[in-house]
């Protein structure tokens, strides 16, 4: 299971917010590229970016940290703002691995259909879900949707990598949400990383056993709440 450490960017700034609320936000760390080197020491080999300006309101305005970071030998995950094709040539260009669509996979599902064709495994869709279901613009939007009947079609049109955040419990440090990632394995044989609610280094070893593809680690880590060093070994591969 690979480990993904957290940087969320907000006006430049490393953040984190709780249960995805922006009145929330706070500074967690200075320097984005000093963080990313202590992921890599730590032995990560994949860096999960969120640009919470493009998240709220599809404007991103954190490429320069994402270009840079993207050079510092760590495989970036990015989302937040991916809504046109063009945004992902954007992301691409600057060197991200793997992009994340969020509200765009539920608003124009098009658009994650031509983009899978594009550029393949590359795509990933956040399946972003309260009480079940899926939320959009920066969590502040119910769509409605069954989080198991989206997922459903997000491999229907090829996806083969989802990223599961249950907003009840980000950055609340209370587990993650072990019953409905379950539920989503059972609901589709896509690559599941689980993002939310990681608390110690024992909910890592619990999600590694779940044989999950990975797992997002967040405002754990800028607690001290989790030693990264030693979820990366307990996590295993991290190709």
């Amino acid at each position: 299971m690979i480990i993904l450490p957290a940087i969320d960017l907000k006006d430049g700034r490393v953040v984190r917010l709780y249960k995805g609320d922006f009145a929330t936000v706070h500074q967690v760390a200075d320097d984005p590229a000093a963080v990313a080197a202590d992921f890599r020491t730590a032995g990560a080999r994949w860096l999960h970016m969120v640009d919470l300006d493009g998240a709220k309101d599809g404007r991103r305005k954190n490429g320069d940290i994402v270009f840079s970071l993207a050079r510092s030998g760590l495989k970036i995950e990015l989302g937040g703002g991916i809504r046109r094709m063009e945004d992902l040539e954007a992301v691409f260009a600057m060197g991200v691995t793997r992009a994340v669509i969020g509200s765009a996979a539920v608003t124009h599902p098009e658009l994650v259909r031509e983009a899978v064709q594009t550029w393949g495994e590359r795509i990933a869709v956040g399946v972003d879900t309260k009480d079940g279901k899926v939320r959009t613009a920066g969590w502040v939007e119910d769509s409605g949707l069954d989080y198991l009947d989206f997922s459903r079609s997000m491999e229907d049109l090829g996806v083969r990598t989802l990223i599961f955040t249950d907003i009840d419990t980000d950055g609340a440090l209370s587990g993650p949400s072990f019953a409905r990632l379950a539920r989503l394995q059972e609901a589709v044989s896509c690559r599941i990383v689980a993002s939310g609610g990681v608390s110690c280094n024992e909910d890592i070893r619990a999600l590694a056993a779940q044989h999950l593809y990975g797992a997002i680690v967040g405002k754990a880590y800028y607690t001290g709440a989790v030693d990264l060093a030693r979820a990366v070994a307990d996590g295993g591969s991290q190709a």
